[in-house]
């Protein structure tokens, strides 16, 4: 997530002829980040209206409203909140995310983790590994991790794999399934993996992209998942957990508590990865870290 639930304040409302639209009421935001907050943990301070007012104008057009205070009506009064919950989290969620961010955590899945799970898992002929990519946005830390993997089994290593990634945006997971990228996204990508992993646009293309290759495609899917549940319809089988720059956006109690439901679905053995700056949260919890940010789940 890399980080699936990062805001940033780019969202601003254009300007609007007098006796027009005149934004968001501060009641209508205050209600609306209420229910974010409550059903999937988002903070939306005071500060954020604008941006989110700013963000809203292109649902409010699509619909056919007037002005944020009739949508604002049609959501609280009109029965349009279970219809509008998925956008409204679309509105407020920037999904701040890069190939290969915090480069040292794909180091150490290569270099450690991979050769310890292996052992651990050396009476399996062929033993598969799992990764889970939790707050996944828009699919960079899931393709980035299924390069390092695959590279891997194409150096000698005897495994295969397999790649989930969860996000509660269904907008960032649609541009996660198609792997379609901006060539200018892609450059942290390491050259040799670029050749590797991407098929290349055809020269003189305007706006050129890249997409992930299909050998990859192929071992990943894509899921929505509020990590706000109470529980998560996993199989709770995964080596490796990537929940990176995403805590940062909760309360500490919900901090806590999605650490735990993520470590519910962690192999004994398995490795969670968190974000430099959540490792803390980690600690708090009395996790065994092995390497900055990462820790390994041990016995119960």
């Amino acid at each position: 997530m890399e980080s699936s639930l990062a805001f940033t304040d780019d969202g601003a409302a254009a300007a609007v002829p007098a006796g027009m639209d005149t934004g968001l009421h501060p009641a209508d935001f205050a209600r609306l980040a209420g229910i974010l907050t409550e059903e999937v943990g988002i903070k939306l301070p005071a500060s954020k209206r604008t941006m989110l007012e700013g963000r809203m104008r292109s649902r409010i057009r699509a619909l056919g409203f007037e002005d944020h205070a009739s949508y604002c009506a049609y959501v609280f009064e009109g029965g349009g909140l279970a219809e509008e919950f998925i956008h409204l989290i679309d509105a407020v969620t920037t999904n701040k995310t890069d190939f290969f961010r915090e480069a040292d955590h794909y180091d150490c899945l290569r270099d450690m983790l991979v050769p310890e799970l292996l052992r651990l898992r050396k009476h399996e002929t062929d033993p598969v590994l799992r990764v889970w990519s939790v707050a996944s946005s828009i699919g960079a830390e899931l393709w980035s991790a299924g390069m390092i993997l695959d590279d891997i089994v194409r150096s000698g290593r005897r495994f295969d794999f397999t790649m989930l990634g969860t996000d509660i945006s269904t907008s960032v997971l649609r541009t996660a399934v198609r792997a379609v990228y901006p060539l200018e996204f892609l450059a942290p990508v390491p050259d040799v993996l670029r050749k590797r992993y991407l098929l290349q646009p055809l020269d003189g293309k305007r706006n050129p992209t890249a997409r992930i290759v299909p050998e990859l495609r192929g071992r990943a899917r894509f899921t929505r998942l509020n990590l706000m549940d109470s529980s998560y319809p996993l199989d709770g089988k995964f080596d490796v957990a990537f929940l990176r720059n995403v805590l940062i956006y909760f309360e500490r109690d919900d901090q806590e508590a999605v650490v735990r439901r993520v470590l519910s679905q962690l192999r004994t053995g398995g490795y969670l990865i968190l974000g430099h700056s959540e490792a803390p949260v980690g600690s708090g919890l009395g996790l065994n870290q092995v390497h900055p940010a990462v820790f390994r789940k041990e016995q119960p």
